[in-house]
Protein backbone atom coordinates (compact mmCIF):
# COMPACT_ATOMS: atom_id res chain seq x y z
CA UNK A 1 0.00 0.00 0.00
CA UNK A 2 1.35 3.43 -0.92
CA UNK A 3 2.29 5.88 1.83
CA UNK A 4 -0.06 8.71 2.72
CA UNK A 5 0.03 11.64 5.15
CA UNK A 6 -3.14 12.50 7.04
CA UNK A 7 -3.22 15.95 8.63
CA UNK A 8 -6.23 17.45 10.37
CA UNK A 9 -7.05 19.83 13.23
CA UNK A 10 -5.97 18.67 16.66
CA UNK A 11 -9.55 19.17 17.78
CA UNK A 12 -12.71 18.64 15.74
CA UNK A 13 -16.05 19.25 17.45
CA UNK A 14 -19.29 18.36 15.65
CA UNK A 15 -22.83 18.94 16.84
CA UNK A 16 -25.77 21.31 16.79
CA UNK A 17 -25.03 24.10 19.28
CA UNK A 18 -21.32 23.32 19.60
CA UNK A 19 -20.36 26.98 19.15
CA UNK A 20 -20.71 27.12 22.94
CA UNK A 21 -17.89 24.58 23.20
CA UNK A 22 -15.69 27.03 21.30
CA UNK A 23 -16.51 29.77 23.80
CA UNK A 24 -15.70 27.51 26.74
CA UNK A 25 -12.47 26.29 25.16
CA UNK A 26 -11.30 29.75 24.15
CA UNK A 27 -11.77 31.24 27.62
CA UNK A 28 -9.32 28.68 29.01
CA UNK A 29 -6.49 29.49 26.60
CA UNK A 30 -5.42 32.89 27.86
CA UNK A 31 -5.64 34.86 24.61
CA UNK A 32 -6.63 38.52 24.90
CA UNK A 33 -6.89 39.94 21.35
CA UNK A 34 -9.25 37.93 19.18
CA UNK A 35 -9.65 38.79 15.50
CA UNK A 36 -12.97 37.43 14.18
CA UNK A 37 -13.65 37.14 10.46
CA UNK A 38 -17.26 36.67 9.42
CA UNK A 39 -20.01 38.07 7.17
CA UNK A 40 -23.01 40.34 7.94
CA UNK A 41 -25.69 37.60 7.75
CA UNK A 42 -23.79 35.62 10.39
CA UNK A 43 -23.58 38.38 13.01
CA UNK A 44 -26.99 37.71 14.62
CA UNK A 45 -26.03 34.05 15.06
CA UNK A 46 -22.80 34.82 16.92
CA UNK A 47 -23.85 37.88 18.93
CA UNK A 48 -24.30 35.98 22.19
CA UNK A 49 -21.07 33.91 22.01
CA UNK A 50 -19.01 37.03 21.24
CA UNK A 51 -20.72 38.94 24.07
CA UNK A 52 -19.77 36.14 26.45
CA UNK A 53 -16.13 36.35 25.36
CA UNK A 54 -16.11 40.15 25.77
CA UNK A 55 -17.59 39.76 29.26
CA UNK A 56 -14.61 37.53 30.05
CA UNK A 57 -12.25 40.43 29.31
CA UNK A 58 -11.29 39.50 25.77
CA UNK A 59 -10.82 42.30 23.25
CA UNK A 60 -12.50 41.43 19.95
CA UNK A 61 -12.13 43.00 16.51
CA UNK A 62 -14.81 41.76 14.10
CA UNK A 63 -14.12 42.02 10.37
CA UNK A 64 -17.15 41.37 8.17
CA UNK A 65 -16.38 42.83 4.75
CA UNK A 66 -15.00 39.73 3.03
CA UNK A 67 -16.21 39.47 -0.56
CA UNK A 68 -17.34 36.14 -2.01
CA UNK A 69 -14.19 35.55 -4.06
CA UNK A 70 -11.41 37.42 -2.20
CA UNK A 71 -8.43 38.70 -4.18
CA UNK A 72 -4.79 39.01 -3.18
CA UNK A 73 -5.32 42.74 -2.57
CA UNK A 74 -8.45 42.09 -0.52
CA UNK A 75 -6.44 39.76 1.69
CA UNK A 76 -3.61 42.26 2.14
CA UNK A 77 -6.05 44.92 3.36
CA UNK A 78 -7.54 42.52 5.89
CA UNK A 79 -4.09 41.47 7.04
CA UNK A 80 -3.20 45.09 7.80
CA UNK A 81 -6.35 45.44 9.92
CA UNK A 82 -5.39 42.33 11.91
CA UNK A 83 -1.84 43.61 12.38
CA UNK A 84 -3.11 46.98 13.54
CA UNK A 85 -5.33 45.27 16.09
CA UNK A 86 -2.34 43.21 17.33
CA UNK A 87 -4.35 40.00 17.16
CA UNK A 88 -3.01 37.06 19.17
CA UNK A 89 -5.62 34.57 17.87
CA UNK A 90 -8.04 34.32 14.94
CA UNK A 91 -11.46 32.74 14.48
CA UNK A 92 -13.28 32.44 11.16
CA UNK A 93 -17.06 31.98 11.17
CA UNK A 94 -18.43 31.82 7.65
CA UNK A 95 -18.30 30.15 4.26
CA UNK A 96 -15.22 28.99 2.41
CA UNK A 97 -13.92 32.44 1.51
CA UNK A 98 -14.11 33.59 5.15
CA UNK A 99 -12.34 30.46 6.38
CA UNK A 100 -9.62 30.65 3.72
CA UNK A 101 -8.83 34.26 4.62
CA UNK A 102 -8.84 33.30 8.32
CA UNK A 103 -6.14 30.71 7.68
CA UNK A 104 -4.01 33.14 5.71
CA UNK A 105 -4.34 35.94 8.27
CA UNK A 106 -3.15 33.58 11.01
CA UNK A 107 -0.26 32.37 8.84
CA UNK A 108 1.00 35.71 7.53
CA UNK A 109 0.35 38.18 10.37
CA UNK A 110 3.92 37.93 11.68
CA UNK A 111 5.53 36.64 8.48
CA UNK A 112 7.94 38.42 6.18
CA UNK A 113 6.67 36.36 3.23
CA UNK A 114 4.32 37.71 0.58
CA UNK A 115 1.16 35.70 -0.02
CA UNK A 116 1.62 35.69 -3.80
CA UNK A 117 5.01 33.97 -3.35
CA UNK A 118 3.31 31.05 -1.60
CA UNK A 119 0.89 29.86 -4.30
CA UNK A 120 1.41 26.15 -4.69
CA UNK A 121 2.30 23.51 -2.13
CA UNK A 122 4.60 23.80 0.86
CA UNK A 123 5.92 27.37 0.57
CA UNK A 124 4.76 28.83 3.90
CA UNK A 125 7.77 28.80 6.23
CA UNK A 126 6.26 28.59 9.70
CA UNK A 127 3.14 28.21 11.84
CA UNK A 128 1.36 31.45 12.65
CA UNK A 129 -1.24 32.34 15.26
CA UNK A 130 -3.66 29.91 16.89
CA UNK A 131 -6.87 29.86 14.85
CA UNK A 132 -10.19 28.08 14.73
CA UNK A 133 -12.74 27.64 11.94
CA UNK A 134 -16.54 27.43 12.16
CA UNK A 135 -18.22 26.76 8.80
CA UNK A 136 -21.62 28.32 8.15
CA UNK A 137 -22.15 26.48 4.87
CA UNK A 138 -22.00 22.75 4.24
CA UNK A 139 -19.66 23.08 1.32
CA UNK A 140 -15.97 23.77 1.16
CA UNK A 141 -14.67 21.64 4.03
CA UNK A 142 -12.10 24.39 4.50
CA UNK A 143 -12.37 24.06 8.28
CA UNK A 144 -10.32 20.84 8.16
CA UNK A 145 -8.24 21.26 4.99
CA UNK A 146 -4.70 22.64 4.46
CA UNK A 147 -5.85 24.68 1.44
CA UNK A 148 -6.71 28.34 0.92
CA UNK A 149 -7.81 29.96 -2.35
CA UNK A 150 -7.38 33.56 -3.52
CA UNK A 151 -8.08 35.26 -6.81
CA UNK A 152 -4.86 36.53 -8.38
CA UNK A 153 -5.92 39.72 -10.16
CA UNK A 154 -2.79 39.67 -12.34
CA UNK A 155 -3.74 36.39 -14.03
CA UNK A 156 -7.53 36.55 -13.50
CA UNK A 157 -7.20 33.05 -12.04
CA UNK A 158 -8.00 31.56 -8.67
CA UNK A 159 -4.91 30.04 -7.10
CA UNK A 160 -4.37 27.75 -4.15
CA UNK A 161 -1.95 27.82 -1.25
CA UNK A 162 -1.47 24.43 0.38
CA UNK A 163 0.45 24.02 3.62
CA UNK A 164 0.26 22.02 6.84
CA UNK A 165 0.43 25.43 8.57
CA UNK A 166 -3.03 26.20 7.16
CA UNK A 167 -4.61 23.37 9.16
CA UNK A 168 -6.79 24.91 11.87
CA UNK A 169 -5.90 24.29 15.49
CA UNK A 170 -9.57 23.53 16.07
CA UNK A 171 -12.69 23.12 13.93
CA UNK A 172 -16.19 23.49 15.37
CA UNK A 173 -18.84 22.22 12.96
CA UNK A 174 -22.19 23.46 14.21
CA UNK A 175 -24.99 22.59 11.76
CA UNK A 176 -27.19 25.19 13.45
CA UNK A 177 -25.07 27.88 11.78
CA UNK A 178 -26.31 26.59 8.39
CA UNK A 179 -30.04 26.73 9.14
CA UNK A 180 -30.48 30.23 7.71
CA UNK A 181 -28.39 29.66 4.57
CA UNK A 182 -30.56 30.43 1.49
CA UNK A 183 -31.66 27.56 -0.75
CA UNK A 184 -29.42 28.63 -3.65
CA UNK A 185 -26.30 28.77 -1.48
CA UNK A 186 -27.25 25.46 0.13
CA UNK A 187 -27.45 23.92 -3.36
CA UNK A 188 -24.19 25.41 -4.64
CA UNK A 189 -22.16 24.58 -1.55
CA UNK A 190 -23.69 21.13 -1.20
CA UNK A 191 -22.70 20.28 -4.77
CA UNK A 192 -19.21 21.59 -3.99
CA UNK A 193 -18.93 19.20 -1.04
CA UNK A 194 -20.21 16.34 -3.19
CA UNK A 195 -17.57 17.20 -5.79
CA UNK A 196 -14.82 16.99 -3.15
CA UNK A 197 -15.93 13.49 -2.21
CA UNK A 198 -16.39 12.22 -5.78
CA UNK A 199 -13.07 13.66 -6.97
CA UNK A 200 -11.28 12.19 -3.96
CA UNK A 201 -12.71 8.71 -4.53
CA UNK A 202 -12.01 8.67 -8.29
CA UNK A 203 -8.65 10.42 -7.94
CA UNK A 204 -5.46 8.96 -9.40
CA UNK A 205 -4.04 9.13 -5.86
CA UNK A 206 -7.11 7.73 -4.07
CA UNK A 207 -6.27 5.83 -0.88
CA UNK A 208 -8.25 3.41 1.32
CA UNK A 209 -7.86 5.66 4.36
CA UNK A 210 -9.54 8.51 2.46
CA UNK A 211 -12.04 6.37 0.53
CA UNK A 212 -13.93 5.85 3.80
CA UNK A 213 -14.54 9.59 4.15
CA UNK A 214 -15.29 10.07 0.45
CA UNK A 215 -17.91 7.33 0.15
CA UNK A 216 -19.70 8.29 3.35
CA UNK A 217 -19.69 11.92 2.28
CA UNK A 218 -21.25 10.96 -1.06
CA UNK A 219 -23.94 8.89 0.69
CA UNK A 220 -24.86 11.69 3.10
CA UNK A 221 -24.95 14.51 0.57
CA UNK A 222 -26.68 12.60 -2.23
CA UNK A 223 -29.48 11.53 0.12
CA UNK A 224 -30.00 14.88 1.86
CA UNK A 225 -29.11 17.81 -0.40
CA UNK A 226 -32.50 18.14 -2.07
CA UNK A 227 -34.23 17.90 1.32
CA UNK A 228 -32.12 20.72 2.79
CA UNK A 229 -32.65 22.92 -0.29
CA UNK A 230 -36.43 22.49 -0.04
CA UNK A 231 -36.57 22.95 3.75
CA UNK A 232 -33.65 24.80 5.34
CA UNK A 233 -34.97 23.98 8.82
CA UNK A 234 -34.80 20.22 8.20
CA UNK A 235 -32.39 19.57 11.07
CA UNK A 236 -31.61 15.99 10.09
CA UNK A 237 -30.77 16.97 6.51
CA UNK A 238 -28.68 19.94 7.67
CA UNK A 239 -26.67 17.73 10.03
CA UNK A 240 -26.12 15.16 7.29
CA UNK A 241 -24.88 17.84 4.88
CA UNK A 242 -22.56 19.32 7.50
CA UNK A 243 -21.11 15.87 8.14
CA UNK A 244 -20.77 15.20 4.41
CA UNK A 245 -18.98 18.50 3.92
CA UNK A 246 -16.64 17.69 6.82
CA UNK A 247 -15.81 14.34 5.23
CA UNK A 248 -15.14 16.10 1.93
CA UNK A 249 -12.79 18.51 3.68
CA UNK A 250 -10.88 15.62 5.24
CA UNK A 251 -10.25 14.32 1.71
CA UNK A 252 -8.69 17.57 0.51
CA UNK A 253 -5.32 17.39 2.25
CA UNK A 254 -4.16 13.84 1.52
CA UNK A 255 -5.81 13.37 -1.91
CA UNK A 256 -7.29 16.70 -3.09
CA UNK A 257 -9.50 17.39 -6.09
CA UNK A 258 -9.02 17.08 -9.84
CA UNK A 259 -10.40 18.28 -13.19
CA UNK A 260 -13.75 19.64 -11.98
CA UNK A 261 -11.98 22.12 -9.72
CA UNK A 262 -9.27 22.93 -12.28
CA UNK A 263 -11.88 23.71 -14.92
CA UNK A 264 -13.98 25.70 -12.46
CA UNK A 265 -11.17 28.13 -11.58
CA UNK A 266 -11.45 30.19 -14.80
CA UNK A 267 -15.20 30.55 -14.23
CA UNK A 268 -14.49 32.15 -10.86
CA UNK A 269 -11.38 34.04 -11.91
CA UNK A 270 -12.70 35.69 -15.07
CA UNK A 271 -16.46 35.71 -14.57
CA UNK A 272 -16.69 35.70 -10.75
CA UNK A 273 -19.03 32.71 -10.66
CA UNK A 274 -19.22 31.39 -7.06
CA UNK A 275 -16.92 28.43 -6.50
CA UNK A 276 -19.63 25.93 -5.56
CA UNK A 277 -21.79 26.82 -8.56
CA UNK A 278 -18.81 26.53 -10.92
CA UNK A 279 -18.12 23.02 -9.66
CA UNK A 280 -21.79 22.05 -9.69
CA UNK A 281 -22.34 22.89 -13.36
CA UNK A 282 -19.14 21.09 -14.42
CA UNK A 283 -19.39 17.98 -12.23
CA UNK A 284 -21.61 15.69 -14.36
CA UNK A 285 -19.80 16.56 -17.60
CA UNK A 286 -16.39 15.82 -16.10
CA UNK A 287 -17.70 12.59 -14.56
CA UNK A 288 -18.88 11.51 -18.01
CA UNK A 289 -15.45 12.36 -19.47
CA UNK A 290 -13.56 10.54 -16.69
CA UNK A 291 -15.65 7.39 -16.33
CA UNK A 292 -13.92 5.33 -19.07
CA UNK A 293 -10.61 5.73 -17.20
CA UNK A 294 -12.00 4.61 -13.81
CA UNK A 295 -15.18 2.69 -14.56
CA UNK A 296 -15.26 0.57 -11.40
CA UNK A 297 -14.67 3.61 -9.17
CA UNK A 298 -17.44 5.57 -10.89
CA UNK A 299 -19.76 2.59 -10.54
CA UNK A 300 -19.05 2.57 -6.80
CA UNK A 301 -19.76 6.31 -6.67
CA UNK A 302 -23.11 5.62 -8.32
CA UNK A 303 -23.98 2.98 -5.71
CA UNK A 304 -23.04 5.45 -2.94
CA UNK A 305 -25.43 7.94 -4.57
CA UNK A 306 -28.19 5.39 -4.06
CA UNK A 307 -28.77 4.21 -7.62
CA UNK A 308 -29.55 0.59 -8.50
CA UNK A 309 -26.62 -1.34 -9.96
CA UNK A 310 -26.78 -2.10 -13.67
CA UNK A 311 -25.61 -5.22 -15.50
CA UNK A 312 -22.08 -3.82 -15.82
CA UNK A 313 -19.83 -1.23 -14.22
CA UNK A 314 -20.30 0.90 -17.31
CA UNK A 315 -24.08 0.87 -16.98
CA UNK A 316 -23.89 1.56 -13.24
CA UNK A 317 -21.42 4.41 -13.73
CA UNK A 318 -23.71 5.97 -16.35
CA UNK A 319 -26.62 5.75 -13.91
CA UNK A 320 -24.45 7.64 -11.43
CA UNK A 321 -23.78 10.40 -13.96
CA UNK A 322 -27.51 10.55 -14.73
CA UNK A 323 -28.24 10.83 -10.99
CA UNK A 324 -25.88 13.82 -10.66
CA UNK A 325 -27.53 15.53 -13.65
CA UNK A 326 -30.94 14.95 -12.04
CA UNK A 327 -29.81 16.11 -8.59
CA UNK A 328 -28.28 19.27 -10.03
CA UNK A 329 -31.52 20.04 -11.87
CA UNK A 330 -33.62 19.29 -8.77
CA UNK A 331 -31.68 21.80 -6.65
CA UNK A 332 -31.69 24.50 -9.32
CA UNK A 333 -28.21 24.24 -10.85
CA UNK A 334 -28.26 25.54 -14.46
CA UNK A 335 -27.00 23.20 -17.18
CA UNK A 336 -25.72 25.87 -19.59
CA UNK A 337 -22.82 28.28 -19.17
CA UNK A 338 -24.80 30.90 -21.07
CA UNK A 339 -27.17 30.96 -18.09
CA UNK A 340 -24.21 32.22 -16.04
CA UNK A 341 -23.46 34.94 -18.59
CA UNK A 342 -20.40 33.19 -20.03
CA UNK A 343 -20.27 33.50 -23.85
CA UNK A 344 -19.02 30.55 -25.90
CA UNK A 345 -16.30 32.80 -27.29
CA UNK A 346 -14.67 32.61 -23.84
CA UNK A 347 -14.09 28.84 -24.12
CA UNK A 348 -10.58 28.90 -25.66
CA UNK A 349 -9.31 31.33 -23.03
CA UNK A 350 -10.88 29.36 -20.18
CA UNK A 351 -9.39 26.11 -21.50
CA UNK A 352 -5.96 27.70 -21.69
CA UNK A 353 -6.28 29.06 -18.14
CA UNK A 354 -7.47 25.71 -16.79
CA UNK A 355 -4.33 24.06 -18.15
CA UNK A 356 -2.32 26.17 -15.71
CA UNK A 357 -3.92 24.33 -12.78
CA UNK A 358 -1.67 21.25 -13.08
CA UNK A 359 -1.62 21.06 -9.27
CA UNK A 360 -5.10 19.52 -9.61
CA UNK A 361 -5.11 18.16 -13.15
CA UNK A 362 -2.30 15.76 -12.27
CA UNK A 363 -4.76 14.04 -9.90
CA UNK A 364 -7.38 13.38 -12.56
CA UNK A 365 -7.94 9.72 -13.51
CA UNK A 366 -7.92 10.66 -17.21
CA UNK A 367 -5.43 13.04 -18.80
CA UNK A 368 -7.05 16.35 -19.75
CA UNK A 369 -5.67 18.16 -22.79
CA UNK A 370 -6.50 21.73 -23.74
CA UNK A 371 -8.80 20.37 -26.45
CA UNK A 372 -10.51 18.12 -23.88
CA UNK A 373 -11.11 21.17 -21.69
CA UNK A 374 -12.64 23.00 -24.66
CA UNK A 375 -14.87 20.03 -25.41
CA UNK A 376 -16.10 19.83 -21.81
CA UNK A 377 -16.88 23.55 -21.73
CA UNK A 378 -18.54 23.39 -25.18
CA UNK A 379 -20.77 20.54 -23.99
CA UNK A 380 -22.36 23.05 -21.63
CA UNK A 381 -23.74 25.24 -24.45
Amino acid sequence: MKAITLLQPQKIVFGTGCIQTLVDDYKKMGFKHLFVLTAPPILPLIEEPLAELKAAGISIETYQDIVAEPTVNDFKKILEVARGFKADSVIGIGGGSVLDVTKLVAAFIHSDQQVEDCFGTGFIKAKGLWFACLPTTAGTGSEVSPNAILLDECDHLKKGIVSPYLIADAAYVDPKLTWTVPAKVTADTGMDALTHCIEAYTNKFAHPSVDIYALQGIRLIAANLERAVKDGKDVEAREALAFGSLYGGLCLGPVNTAAVHALSYPLGGEFHIPHGLSNAILLPSVMKFNAPAAMKRYAEVAIACGVTAGHSDEETAQRGVDFIYQLAEAVGIPDKLTTLGIPQTAVPGMAKAAMQVQRLLKNNPRKVTEQDARDIYNSLY
